[in-house]
Protein backbone atom coordinates (compact mmCIF):
# COMPACT_ATOMS: atom_id res chain seq x y z
CA UNK A 1 0.00 0.00 0.00
CA UNK A 2 2.53 2.03 0.74
CA UNK A 3 4.65 1.88 -3.01
CA UNK A 4 1.06 2.60 -4.59
CA UNK A 5 1.15 6.20 -2.70
CA UNK A 6 4.71 6.67 -2.78
CA UNK A 7 6.09 6.60 -5.96
CA UNK A 8 9.59 7.60 -5.81
CA UNK A 9 10.20 4.96 -3.27
CA UNK A 10 8.46 2.76 -6.36
CA UNK A 11 10.85 3.62 -8.81
CA UNK A 12 13.87 3.36 -6.55
CA UNK A 13 12.59 -0.13 -5.28
CA UNK A 14 12.17 -1.01 -9.06
CA UNK A 15 15.54 0.48 -9.86
CA UNK A 16 17.42 -1.87 -7.31
CA UNK A 17 15.24 -4.98 -8.43
CA UNK A 18 17.01 -4.07 -12.25
CA UNK A 19 20.40 -4.00 -11.31
CA UNK A 20 20.06 -7.33 -9.62
CA UNK A 21 23.49 -8.02 -8.70
CA UNK A 22 25.81 -5.66 -9.85
CA UNK A 23 25.05 -3.46 -7.16
CA UNK A 24 25.58 -3.41 -3.50
CA UNK A 25 22.07 -2.02 -1.50
CA UNK A 26 22.14 -1.77 2.11
CA UNK A 27 19.29 -0.15 3.98
CA UNK A 28 21.11 2.13 6.64
CA UNK A 29 18.41 2.59 9.00
CA UNK A 30 14.20 2.70 8.98
CA UNK A 31 12.99 6.21 10.03
CA UNK A 32 9.51 5.44 11.53
CA UNK A 33 6.43 8.11 10.74
CA UNK A 34 3.09 6.91 11.34
CA UNK A 35 2.46 3.32 10.78
CA UNK A 36 5.00 3.39 8.08
CA UNK A 37 8.61 2.70 8.31
CA UNK A 38 10.25 4.38 5.48
CA UNK A 39 13.83 2.36 4.39
CA UNK A 40 17.40 4.54 3.85
CA UNK A 41 18.47 3.01 0.81
CA UNK A 42 22.14 3.71 -0.19
CA UNK A 43 23.27 1.60 -3.12
CA UNK A 44 27.16 0.89 -4.64
CA UNK A 45 28.73 0.12 -7.96
CA UNK A 46 31.69 -0.49 -9.00
CA UNK A 47 35.14 -1.74 -6.82
CA UNK A 48 34.87 -2.57 -3.01
CA UNK A 49 38.25 -1.98 -2.45
CA UNK A 50 39.26 1.24 0.30
CA UNK A 51 42.19 2.73 -1.89
CA UNK A 52 39.62 3.62 -5.27
CA UNK A 53 38.12 6.82 -5.86
CA UNK A 54 34.15 7.26 -4.87
CA UNK A 55 31.75 9.90 -6.64
CA UNK A 56 28.73 9.89 -4.56
CA UNK A 57 24.98 11.56 -5.42
CA UNK A 58 22.58 12.66 -2.58
CA UNK A 59 18.93 13.82 -3.15
CA UNK A 60 16.11 14.36 -1.30
CA UNK A 61 17.34 16.49 1.57
CA UNK A 62 14.57 18.50 1.72
CA UNK A 63 11.38 16.48 0.72
CA UNK A 64 10.03 19.58 -1.58
CA UNK A 65 13.07 19.48 -4.00
CA UNK A 66 12.30 15.93 -4.92
CA UNK A 67 13.80 16.86 -8.49
CA UNK A 68 17.23 16.46 -7.46
CA UNK A 69 15.81 12.29 -6.51
CA UNK A 70 14.48 12.19 -9.71
CA UNK A 71 17.43 13.14 -11.67
CA UNK A 72 19.30 10.79 -9.64
CA UNK A 73 16.93 8.61 -10.86
CA UNK A 74 17.36 9.13 -14.09
CA UNK A 75 21.03 8.85 -14.26
CA UNK A 76 20.96 5.13 -12.58
CA UNK A 77 18.75 4.58 -15.31
CA UNK A 78 21.44 5.51 -17.69
CA UNK A 79 23.75 3.34 -15.79
CA UNK A 80 21.37 0.53 -16.14
CA UNK A 81 21.49 0.46 -19.91
CA UNK A 82 25.55 1.21 -20.08
CA UNK A 83 26.22 -1.82 -17.54
CA UNK A 84 24.61 -4.01 -20.82
CA UNK A 85 26.87 -2.72 -23.25
CA UNK A 86 29.60 0.36 -22.44
CA UNK A 87 32.69 -1.51 -22.26
CA UNK A 88 34.51 1.51 -21.45
CA UNK A 89 32.02 2.58 -18.39
CA UNK A 90 32.80 -1.04 -17.10
CA UNK A 91 36.07 -0.88 -17.26
CA UNK A 92 36.04 2.66 -14.93
CA UNK A 93 34.09 0.68 -12.36
CA UNK A 94 36.47 -1.79 -12.00
CA UNK A 95 38.45 1.12 -9.88
CA UNK A 96 36.25 2.85 -8.64
CA UNK A 97 33.06 3.24 -6.45
CA UNK A 98 30.13 4.88 -7.34
CA UNK A 99 27.79 5.62 -4.28
CA UNK A 100 23.89 6.94 -4.10
CA UNK A 101 21.51 8.42 -1.86
CA UNK A 102 18.42 9.45 -3.65
CA UNK A 103 16.34 9.88 -0.67
CA UNK A 104 17.74 10.81 2.06
CA UNK A 105 14.57 12.33 3.78
CA UNK A 106 11.80 9.77 2.19
CA UNK A 107 9.03 10.89 4.82
CA UNK A 108 9.46 14.61 3.51
CA UNK A 109 9.44 13.45 -0.37
CA UNK A 110 6.70 11.37 0.95
CA UNK A 111 4.66 14.03 2.57
CA UNK A 112 5.55 17.44 0.42
CA UNK A 113 7.45 19.07 2.99
CA UNK A 114 10.91 20.54 3.27
CA UNK A 115 11.47 19.12 6.67
CA UNK A 116 11.39 15.36 7.84
CA UNK A 117 8.36 13.48 9.69
CA UNK A 118 9.81 15.93 12.90
CA UNK A 119 9.55 18.89 11.51
CA UNK A 120 13.83 19.12 11.20
CA UNK A 121 15.28 20.80 8.51
CA UNK A 122 18.51 18.29 7.65
CA UNK A 123 20.73 20.57 6.69
CA UNK A 124 20.59 22.61 9.55
CA UNK A 125 21.05 19.70 12.06
CA UNK A 126 24.33 19.52 12.46
CA UNK A 127 26.34 21.09 15.46
CA UNK A 128 28.37 23.69 13.37
CA UNK A 129 27.38 26.96 14.59
CA UNK A 130 27.58 29.56 11.86
CA UNK A 131 29.37 32.87 12.22
CA UNK A 132 28.59 36.17 10.48
CA UNK A 133 25.14 37.42 9.90
CA UNK A 134 22.55 35.31 10.47
CA UNK A 135 18.95 35.36 8.87
CA UNK A 136 15.90 33.20 9.79
CA UNK A 137 16.70 30.71 6.62
CA UNK A 138 20.34 30.54 8.41
CA UNK A 139 18.95 27.90 10.98
CA UNK A 140 16.91 28.25 13.90
CA UNK A 141 15.37 26.52 16.92
CA UNK A 142 12.38 28.55 17.59
CA UNK A 143 9.27 26.28 16.30
CA UNK A 144 9.61 22.92 14.21
CA UNK A 145 5.89 24.46 11.98
CA UNK A 146 8.53 27.12 10.70
CA UNK A 147 10.99 26.15 8.16
CA UNK A 148 14.45 26.14 8.88
CA UNK A 149 14.05 24.35 12.08
CA UNK A 150 17.59 22.65 13.26
CA UNK A 151 15.85 20.60 15.89
CA UNK A 152 18.34 19.84 18.64
CA UNK A 153 21.96 19.22 17.12
CA UNK A 154 23.37 17.33 20.09
CA UNK A 155 21.15 14.74 19.43
CA UNK A 156 20.72 14.65 15.29
CA UNK A 157 18.22 12.82 13.02
CA UNK A 158 17.95 9.46 12.19
CA UNK A 159 18.09 10.48 8.72
CA UNK A 160 21.09 12.80 8.81
CA UNK A 161 23.08 10.52 11.69
CA UNK A 162 22.71 7.87 8.49
CA UNK A 163 24.18 9.95 5.88
CA UNK A 164 27.56 10.64 8.35
CA UNK A 165 27.67 7.38 9.02
CA UNK A 166 27.69 6.40 5.61
CA UNK A 167 29.80 9.07 4.23
CA UNK A 168 32.58 8.32 7.61
CA UNK A 169 32.92 4.52 6.65
CA UNK A 170 31.69 3.98 2.95
CA UNK A 171 33.39 7.19 1.25
CA UNK A 172 36.19 8.63 3.48
CA UNK A 173 38.39 5.82 3.54
CA UNK A 174 39.26 6.52 0.05
CA UNK A 175 42.19 8.33 -1.28
CA UNK A 176 40.06 10.82 -3.35
CA UNK A 177 35.98 11.81 -2.69
CA UNK A 178 33.69 13.50 -4.01
CA UNK A 179 29.91 13.82 -3.42
CA UNK A 180 27.19 15.87 -4.94
CA UNK A 181 23.94 17.32 -2.93
CA UNK A 182 20.85 17.73 -5.06
CA UNK A 183 18.97 20.93 -4.40
CA UNK A 184 16.05 23.65 -5.96
CA UNK A 185 14.53 26.77 -4.89
CA UNK A 186 17.37 29.40 -5.17
CA UNK A 187 17.32 32.15 -7.48
CA UNK A 188 17.64 31.39 -11.46
CA UNK A 189 20.63 30.01 -11.86
CA UNK A 190 22.14 26.63 -11.52
CA UNK A 191 25.01 26.23 -8.87
CA UNK A 192 27.20 24.87 -7.65
CA UNK A 193 28.19 25.17 -4.01
CA UNK A 194 31.17 24.29 -2.01
CA UNK A 195 32.06 24.86 1.51
CA UNK A 196 31.85 26.68 3.67
CA UNK A 197 28.18 27.60 4.07
CA UNK A 198 28.91 28.23 8.13
CA UNK A 199 31.73 30.81 7.31
CA UNK A 200 33.20 33.57 4.92
CA UNK A 201 36.59 31.95 5.51
CA UNK A 202 38.22 30.20 2.51
CA UNK A 203 37.99 26.28 3.43
CA UNK A 204 40.97 24.12 3.27
CA UNK A 205 40.48 22.80 -0.11
CA UNK A 206 39.98 25.91 -1.88
CA UNK A 207 43.33 25.44 -4.27
CA UNK A 208 42.07 22.07 -5.62
CA UNK A 209 38.48 23.40 -5.99
CA UNK A 210 39.43 26.18 -8.11
CA UNK A 211 41.88 23.91 -10.16
CA UNK A 212 38.49 21.65 -10.13
CA UNK A 213 36.89 24.80 -11.28
CA UNK A 214 39.65 25.61 -14.26
CA UNK A 215 39.53 22.32 -15.73
CA UNK A 216 35.48 21.99 -15.89
CA UNK A 217 35.83 25.62 -17.68
CA UNK A 218 38.16 24.56 -20.57
CA UNK A 219 35.98 21.56 -20.52
CA UNK A 220 33.30 23.01 -20.60
CA UNK A 221 33.37 26.35 -21.98
CA UNK A 222 29.63 27.14 -22.31
CA UNK A 223 28.53 25.23 -19.11
CA UNK A 224 26.20 27.34 -16.99
CA UNK A 225 26.91 26.70 -13.69
CA UNK A 226 28.13 29.59 -11.13
CA UNK A 227 30.90 27.76 -8.95
CA UNK A 228 30.79 29.72 -5.73
CA UNK A 229 31.57 29.17 -1.78
CA UNK A 230 28.00 28.30 -0.09
CA UNK A 231 28.52 31.83 1.86
CA UNK A 232 28.76 33.55 -1.02
CA UNK A 233 24.87 33.79 -0.97
CA UNK A 234 24.22 33.14 3.04
CA UNK A 235 25.35 31.54 5.75
CA UNK A 236 23.55 28.44 7.24
CA UNK A 237 24.12 26.95 10.52
CA UNK A 238 24.28 23.15 11.04
CA UNK A 239 25.09 22.17 7.32
CA UNK A 240 25.61 18.90 6.89
CA UNK A 241 28.62 18.97 4.85
CA UNK A 242 30.42 21.31 6.85
CA UNK A 243 30.60 19.06 9.86
CA UNK A 244 31.62 15.95 7.75
CA UNK A 245 34.20 18.54 5.98
CA UNK A 246 35.63 19.50 9.58
CA UNK A 247 35.02 16.11 10.91
CA UNK A 248 37.02 15.14 7.73
CA UNK A 249 40.12 17.39 8.52
CA UNK A 250 40.72 16.11 11.90
CA UNK A 251 41.23 12.68 10.45
CA UNK A 252 42.22 12.57 7.16
CA UNK A 253 45.91 11.70 5.48
CA UNK A 254 47.88 14.16 4.12
CA UNK A 255 47.19 12.70 0.36
CA UNK A 256 43.11 12.64 1.05
CA UNK A 257 40.66 14.89 -0.71
CA UNK A 258 37.33 15.58 -0.48
CA UNK A 259 35.36 17.55 -2.31
CA UNK A 260 31.74 17.72 -1.36
CA UNK A 261 29.71 19.72 -3.81
CA UNK A 262 25.92 20.60 -3.95
CA UNK A 263 24.25 21.27 -6.76
CA UNK A 264 21.49 24.11 -6.27
CA UNK A 265 19.14 24.35 -9.41
CA UNK A 266 17.66 27.93 -9.97
CA UNK A 267 13.82 26.43 -9.77
CA UNK A 268 12.49 30.16 -9.98
CA UNK A 269 13.41 30.17 -13.55
CA UNK A 270 10.45 27.57 -13.98
CA UNK A 271 8.50 30.16 -12.26
CA UNK A 272 9.42 32.52 -14.38
CA UNK A 273 8.05 30.68 -17.81
CA UNK A 274 5.09 29.91 -15.72
CA UNK A 275 3.65 31.92 -13.21
CA UNK A 276 1.44 29.32 -12.06
CA UNK A 277 3.65 27.19 -10.48
CA UNK A 278 2.55 29.46 -7.38
CA UNK A 279 -0.04 27.69 -7.13
CA UNK A 280 1.13 24.26 -6.79
CA UNK A 281 2.82 22.77 -3.57
CA UNK A 282 5.66 21.57 -5.03
CA UNK A 283 5.70 24.59 -7.71
CA UNK A 284 8.70 26.63 -6.93
CA UNK A 285 11.02 23.60 -6.37
CA UNK A 286 10.00 21.24 -9.12
CA UNK A 287 9.25 21.75 -12.81
CA UNK A 288 5.74 20.78 -13.25
CA UNK A 289 5.26 20.95 -17.24
CA UNK A 290 6.00 17.41 -18.39
CA UNK A 291 8.14 18.66 -21.18
CA UNK A 292 10.30 20.70 -18.86
CA UNK A 293 10.98 17.62 -16.43
CA UNK A 294 12.53 15.67 -18.88
CA UNK A 295 14.78 18.58 -19.90
CA UNK A 296 15.77 19.05 -16.34
CA UNK A 297 16.45 15.33 -15.93
CA UNK A 298 18.82 15.32 -19.19
CA UNK A 299 20.26 18.84 -18.37
CA UNK A 300 22.96 17.94 -15.42
CA UNK A 301 23.98 14.70 -17.24
CA UNK A 302 27.16 16.23 -18.86
CA UNK A 303 28.16 17.35 -15.24
CA UNK A 304 27.57 14.08 -13.44
CA UNK A 305 30.27 12.52 -16.84
CA UNK A 306 32.61 15.02 -15.90
CA UNK A 307 32.87 14.49 -12.18
CA UNK A 308 33.55 10.89 -12.73
CA UNK A 309 36.58 11.66 -15.25
CA UNK A 310 37.41 14.32 -12.90
CA UNK A 311 37.16 12.12 -10.50
CA UNK A 312 39.65 9.52 -12.46
CA UNK A 313 42.02 11.85 -13.37
CA UNK A 314 42.58 13.48 -10.02
CA UNK A 315 46.59 14.49 -11.20
CA UNK A 316 45.01 17.57 -13.35
CA UNK A 317 43.24 18.88 -10.14
CA UNK A 318 43.08 17.33 -7.06
CA UNK A 319 46.89 16.54 -6.47
CA UNK A 320 49.39 20.04 -6.94
CA UNK A 321 52.64 20.38 -6.42
CA UNK A 322 53.67 23.34 -3.84
CA UNK A 323 53.58 25.98 -6.75
CA UNK A 324 50.24 25.37 -8.33
CA UNK A 325 48.64 24.75 -5.08
CA UNK A 326 49.90 28.79 -4.26
CA UNK A 327 48.87 29.64 -7.52
CA UNK A 328 45.08 28.32 -7.55
CA UNK A 329 44.80 29.67 -4.12
CA UNK A 330 46.14 33.21 -4.99
CA UNK A 331 43.07 33.38 -7.86
CA UNK A 332 40.77 31.81 -5.67
CA UNK A 333 41.14 34.13 -3.19
CA UNK A 334 40.90 37.13 -6.11
CA UNK A 335 37.90 35.53 -7.20
CA UNK A 336 35.85 34.72 -4.21
CA UNK A 337 36.81 36.04 -0.91
CA UNK A 338 37.67 39.73 -1.93
CA UNK A 339 35.95 42.27 -1.86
Amino acid sequence: MLLKSFPELLMLETLIAQLGNKATVDILDYVQHGHHKFPLYSISLGSNKTDVPVLAFFGGVHGLEKIGSEIIFAYLQTIIQQLQWDEEFQARLEKSRLVFFPLVNPVGVFQGSRSNGNGVDLMRNSPVRCTGERKIFSGHRLSPYLPWYQGDPTQMEIEAEAVCKAVRTCLLQSPLTITIDLHSGFGIQDRLWFPYAYSQQPYPGLAETYAWKQLFDRTYPHHFYKIEPTSKEYVIEGDLWDYLYLDFLQTKDKKQVFLPLTLEMGSWRWLRKSPRHLFSRHGLFHPLLPHRQQRILRRHLILFDFLYRSLLNPKHWAYLDTKQKQDCYQQAMTLWHEK
